[in-house]
């Protein structure tokens, strides 16, 4: 029997329209938004926009500022912080517990192994043609990945939260400081320690992944 294949909504798709636009820096810190705009511009109605904004606006991503509107938030140097420290437990966590999953269950190694390597190639790719927006999706893929091999269902909806608001943060370090070719060496790194059974390692590689990312 084949998999149904969910469709993401128009919401969801005005959603990531709209997060894409602020990775890669197309809508900087400041940019005013306005809705009838942006609703013209996508090619839909001002409804799921409206859906998407209140969305955007609980990620922390957009402001409101009164009477004048929506803006495209500054960054937040102390959250981003506390959010890191997080990802860094959180990561070390599933490294470690997929690591001994991998040990236990070779099925599990080989599924890993394939998969990885298949986001390991798709990142690279999107670091060579320079899309940052593709970038960031095989970078969350990756660590989805890593959170379901863990064997814990709650890792990836613990870390979700995060992700939302640190996807904006990553255009920023992607477009700005760190070389995005070391970011997919250091996850070939957390695939490899993952595969080779060795939790310690898989933890370490993992939250010094993200601490890299944070400075």
């Amino acid at each position: 029997m084949r998999a149904i294949q969910s469709t993401p909504t128009l919401t969801e798709q005005v959603y990531q329209a709209i997060l894409d636009d602020i990775c890669d820096g197309s809508l900087p810190p400041g940019a005013h938004l306005v809705q009838e705009q942006l609703a013209e511009r996508l090619g839909v109605s001002r409804q799921p926009v409206q859906q998407v904004m209140a969305l955007l606006k609980a990620d922390g991503i957009v402001t409101e500022a009164g009477r004048r509107g929506l803006y495209v938030a500054e960054l937040d140097l102390a959250e981003m912080r506390h959010r890191y420290e997080i990802r860094v437990a959180l990561d070390g966590l599933a490294a470690g517990a997929a690591a001994r999953r991998v040990r236990d269950d070779r099925r599990v190694a080989e599924d890993l192994a394939q998969r990885g390597r298949e986001i390991l190639s798709a990142g690279r790719a999107a670091v060579a043609s320079g899309r940052v927006p593709e970038q960031i999706r095989q970078d969350e893929a990756f660590h989805n990945l890593v959170y379901a091999v863990s064997g814990n269902p709650l890792l990836a909806r613990t870390a979700e939260p995060h992700w939302r608001f640190l996807r904006r943060v990553m255009g920023e370090v992607l477009r700005r400081a760190e070389p995005p070719r070391d970011i997919w060496r250091q996850h070939g790194e957390i695939l490899q320690a993952i595969l080779s059974g060795d939790p310690e390692r898989a933890a370490e590689r993992a939250g010094e992944h993200v601490r890299v990312a944070a400075t």
